[in-house]
C-alpha cells in the first residue's frame, strides 16, 4: 500500500546515524552537567546540592532531631531530583560515611555502610540531619548570594550553586564517571585549604610553590601513607636505553590536573614475650575495602604466595582500625610486609584527574585554579549578600526616619488621625503637608502601637535609627572597596580553620616506594654455605 503524502503528517526522514549522534551528544551533556561533575564552586554534583539544600528547608539541620531518612529522599525525589530514590539515598549515605568523607556532611543515625563494604540499613530504618560544617555551604542562601532556578515541573526555585563558604571541593575531594571523561579529586586538609586562601588573598601573584609549601598533599579520612616522589621511566638520550627519573609526584598530580600518588597503609611490628612477632595494620589506603583485603591476604597465603604467616585476623573495635597478622616464628617482618605491599591493596594508587565543571564546562584544574575559582565565587557571595543587606538596612531606616518625624509632630499626627473619615484618608493627609511622609512611611505611624510613644520606646527607635546608619555606611565602604571583600573572605577562612580545622591524617614521606625485586622478598637469615 502506498501512503498519501497527506497522510504522512509530520513523519520526516532522518539519516539514523545523524539521530544517533545528535542523541548522544545530549546524552553525555547531560550526563556530565546535571549528574557526574561537580562545579567549581561549591564542589557539589546537582543531586548532593538538592539533597543538602532540602533538608535545610525541610529543617533537619544540626541540632534538631533526626529524620527518617526515606522521608528526606521522599522530600528530594518529589520537589527537586525526578530519578530513582535508589541513587539519592546512595549519594546521602557517601556524604554520612566517615571513611568516605573528609569533612561529612550528613549527620547520620543507623547503620550507614561499614568500610568492610557492608551495605547501608534500608531507608525506612536509618535517620539524618545535616552536619554542622555542611551549614557553611548553606550559609546565607536566604540573601539573595545565589542564583535559582525552576525546578523540573516550574513550581518550585532551587539554586544553581551553594554560597559555599566551606572549599568544598578540595576538602571532601569528589569523584564521578561521565560520558568519555572522569573525575577523581583527592580530599585535602581543610586547616591547610584555609592557610593557602589566606596567602591568595595577602599575594594574588603566590605562585603553586608557594601553596605546597602549605598544601602538602591529599589528606584521606582513612589516614595512610602517601609518597611524594615516584620513579619513572623516561626515553634515554642519543640512542642509549631508558633511565629511572624521580619525580615529584604529588607536586606534578596538583600542578598539571593529573598524575597518580602511591598510598600505603599505617602498620607495625609488634613482638610478644616469646618471641613471635605480629604486623598491626591500623590504617588503609584510600577507599579499602577491608574484609576484601583481609580475605586477599588468605587466598596468598592458602597458594603459597606469600610465606611465613601462621595467622590473621580482625580485632577492629570502634576505637579504631586494628588487623593483626600473625607471623611464624622463623619469618622476617620486614620480608612479609614487602610481600603484603607488592600483592595486596596495601599498597595502591591513588589516580588524580581534577576534572570540574568551570561555568558550566568541563574543564581539567590545577590546585591554584580551583582555590581562585573559590576566592572569585566567594566575592560575588559577599559583594551580592552586601547588596541585599543595604537595601533592608535603608528600607528600615526609611521608616524609622518617618516614625521619628511623626513623634517629633506628635499632636499634630494624633489630631490629623482623629480627624480623618478613614484610614485611607488619613494615610493621604500623612503623605501631604505639613508632614510630608511617604506612603510607606505614612502606613507605619498608622500601624503604631501607642506603647512606641513612651519616652523609653522613643529613644530606642532613635538608637536603632543610629545603629542602622552606621551598618549603612559600613556597607556602602564595603561595596567601594572589594580589598575590604578580600579581608572578609580570609577571615571566614580562619574562621573556619578555628572552628573545623584538625591535624593531617595521611602522612606524606618523601623518600618513593622501592620496586620490589625478589631479594625484597626472600627472609634475611644466616646460613652456612659449604664447598666440597
Amino acid at each position: 500500500m502506498t501512503l498519501e503524502p497527506s497522510s504522512i503528517g509530520n513523519v520526516r526522514p532522518i539519516k539514523i546515524e545523524e539521530e544517533m549522534r545528535s542523541s548522544y551528544l545530549d546524552y553525555a551533556m547531560s550526563v556530565i552537567v546535571q549528574r557526574a561533575l561537580p562545579d567549581i564552586r561549591d564542589g557539589l554534583k546537582p543531586v548532593q546540592r538538592r539533597i543538602l539544600y532540602a533538608m535545610q528547608d525541610m529543617g533537619a539541620t544540626p541540632g534538631s532531631q533526626y529524620r527518617k531518612s526515606a522521608r528526606i529522599v521522599g522530600e528530594v525525589m518529589g520537589k527537586y531530583h525526578p530519578h530513582g530514590d535508589a541513587p539519592i539515598y546512595d549519594t546521602m549515605v557517601r556524604l554520612a560515611q566517615p571513611f568516605t568523607m573528609r569533612y561529612r556532611l550528613v549527620d547520620g543515625q543507623g547503620n550507614f555502610g561499614s568500610i568492610d563494604n557492608d551495605p547501608p540499613a534500608a531507608m525506612r530504618y536509618t535517620e539524618a540531619r545535616l552536619a554542622q560544617v555542611a551549614m557553611e555551604l548553606l550559609a546565607d542562601i536566604d540573601r539573595n548570594t545565589v542564583n535559582f532556578t525552576a525546578n523540573f515541573d516550574e513550581t518550585l526555585q532551587e539554586p544553581l550553586v551553594l554560597p559555599a563558604r566551606l572549599p568544598n571541593l578540595l576538602a571532601n575531594g569528589a569523584s564521578g564517571i561521565a560520558v568519555g571523561m572522569a573525575t577523581n579529586i583527592p580530599p585535602h586538609n581543610l586547616s591547610e585549604l584555609c592557610d593557602a586562601i589566606a596567602l591568595l588573598i595577602d599575594n594574588g601573584e603566590a605562585s603553586m610553590e608557594d601553596l605546597f609549601e602549605i598544601v602538602k598533599g591529599p589528606d584521606f579520612p582513612t589516614g595512610g601513607v602517601a609518597f611524594r616522589y615516584e620513579s619513572v621511566r623516561v626515553p634515554g638520550l642519543d640512542g642509549q636505553g631508558p633511565t629511572t627519573e624521580r619525580r615529584d609526584a604529588i607536586r606534578t598530580a596538583h600542578a598539571d590536573g593529573k598524575g597518580r600518588v602511591v598510598c600505603r597503609a599505617r602498620s607495625s611490628i609488634e613482638e610478644t614475650s616469646k618471641g613471635r612477632a605480629y604486623i598491626v595494620v591500623h590504617e588503609l589506603p584510600y577507599q579499602t575495602n577491608k574484609a576484601a583485603l583481609i580475605e586477599k591476604i588468605a587466598d596468598l597465603v592458602r597458594g603459597k604466595k606469600i610465606e611465613g604467616i601462621a595467622d590473621l585476623r580482625d580485632e577492629s573495635d570502634r576505637h579504631g582500625m586494628r588487623v593483626v597478622i600473625e607471623l611464624k616464628r622463623e619469618a622476617q617482618p620486614g620480608a612479609v610486609l614487602n610481600a603484603l605491599y607488592k600483592h595486596t591493596a596495601m599498597q595502591s594508587t591513588f589516580a588524580v584527574n581534577m576534572l570540574a565543571l568551570v561555568d558550566g564546562q568541563p574543564r581539567t584544574v590545577s590546585l591554584k585554579k580551583i582555590l581562585d575559582s573559590y576566592i572569585n565565587h566567594r566575592r560575588e557571595v559577599i559583594r551580592r549578600r552586601s547588596e541585599f543587606d543595604l537595601e533592608k538596612t535603608r528600607e528600615r531606616a526609611h521608616i524609622l526616619e518617618g516614625l521619628l518625624r511623626a513623634i517629633d509632630m506628635l499632636d499634630e499626627v494624633i489630631k490629623t488621625i482623629r480627624g480623618a473619615d478613614s484610614a485611607e484618608d488619613a494615610k493621604a493627609k500623612l503623605i501631604a503637608r505639613p508632614f510630608e511622609l511617604t506612603d510607606r512611611q505614612a502606613q507605619a505611624v498608622l500601624d503604631m502601637q501607642l506603647r512606641r510613644l513612651a519616652k523609653l520606646e522613643r529613644t530606642k527607635i532613635q538608637d536603632e535609627y543610629k545603629e542602622l546608619i552606621e551598618q549603612i555606611n559600613y556597607l556602602e565602604d564595603l561595596l567601594a572597596n572589594p580589598r575590604k571583600i578580600d579581608f572578609l573572605i580570609r577571615d571566614d577562612a580562619m574562621d573556619l580553620k578555628d572552628k573545623f580545622g584538625d591535624d593531617r591524617r595521611t602522612v606524606i614521606l618523601d623518600q618513593e616506594p622501592e620496586g620490589f625485586s625478589e631479594e625484597d622478598l626472600v627472609a634475611h637469615q644466616e646460613v652456612v654455605v659449604s664447598i666440597s
